[in-house]
């Protein structure tokens, strides 16, 4: 599952949308991971940079786990693991 890869890479993790989007344009980024209980429309923009980029991402549930995994006490949409 992928919270077990964010646990995992908790010192090379880029917590947020914006920050996770940022990286991604730069290159620094070998893959992401969305919650699916976003915005649609945040969903469709970070899946398609990825895409687009050639970086691979995975879906979650649970925004709330999702950050709980990052280790922050806040629900975050998308997590980018750095290279």
């Amino acid at each position: 599952m992928s919270y077990d890869k964010v646990i995992q890479a908790r010192n090379r993790l880029i917590i947020g949308t914006k920050q996770a989007i940022k990286a991604m344009k730069s290159g620094e980024v070998k893959e992401v991971v969305i919650a699916e209980d976003i915005d649609p429309d945040m969903i469709m923009k970070v899946s398609q940079l990825a895409d687009k980029m050639d970086i691979p991402y995975q879906m979650v549930d649970s925004k709330k786990a999702l950050g709980k995994a990052c280790g922050i006490e806040v629900g975050t949409a998308a997590v980018a693991i750095k290279q």
